[in-house]
């Protein structure tokens, strides 16, 4: 298997039909702004480097953001904040990320979630989070990442379910970092880069630098 063949499977997906039915209405009622643009409206797969040694984890696509565009973090200003912040610290070629054919590479990083359809009020099911785990946990063997870089707590989660950490589970908070001894995998955290986080001040891009920072570090750390 190959992430092109992965994704094209992916995005065929109708698991979820509350997802289903919420993507497909998002697409159809639009945002006034982007009435004439046809939304993907569809489950969006991983984007980024297929090489790359770190992955970062979010939540789920946006309603007018992914769901529009069909690539994640891009559209909205979740996107804005979080490429940026990849421009900065040399993972990615531009600094912005507008629609699919704009010209962004990622470099040495791959982005993916656990939940690929834009659920209500951003707020997927745990039962949801269970039927889409087995594209994260196929997506991530064939990476074979460095560090993963989880945004928020249920990236968290869905990454040490991955990672087959024992439990109890190691509790979630910005800026924590762990491996497992037997293991060459860095878990790092930060807060979701979601603007209820960002125009708050809970997450500034200088905190977020400081973490991608950390995270540049850890590609390079020994594995003992």
């Amino acid at each position: 298997m190959t992430l092109a063949s992965l994704h094209r499977r992916l995005v065929r997906c109708t698991r979820c039909p509350r997802l289903v039915t919420w993507r497909e209405e998002v697409a159809q009622v639009k945002r006034k702004a982007y009435r004439d643009q046809t939304y993907w409206g569809r489950p969006v797969p991983g984007f980024g480097d297929p090489k790359a040694r770190l992955v970062i984890v979010g939540l789920a696509p946006g309603a007018h953001g992914a769901n529009r565009t069909g690539r994640l973090f891009t559209g909205d200003a979740s996107g804005d904040f979080l490429y940026a912040a990849l421009h900065r610290a040399g993972f990615a070629n531009q600094p912005t990320s507008t629609h699919r054919d704009d010209g962004l590479l990622l470099q040495d990083c791959f982005i993916t979630c656990p939940v690929r359809c834009v659920p209500p009020d951003n707020k997927p099911t745990p039962d949801e989070i269970r039927t889409c785990r087995p594209f994260l946990r196929e997506e991530l063997d064939l990476l074979k990442p460095r560090v993963i870089l989880a945004l928020g707590r249920i990236a968290w989660g869905a990454t040490l379910e991955f990672l087959e950490w024992p439990r109890p589970w190691p509790d979630f908070s910005h800026g924590a970092v762990i491996r497992q001894p037997e293991q060459s995998v860095f878990l790092a955290a930060s807060f979701h880069v979601s603007q209820q986080n960002t125009q708050t001040g809970r997450l500034t891009a200088a905190m977020f630098d400081q973490v991608l920072g950390r995270t540049r570090s850890l590609l390079d750390a020994p594995c003992s």
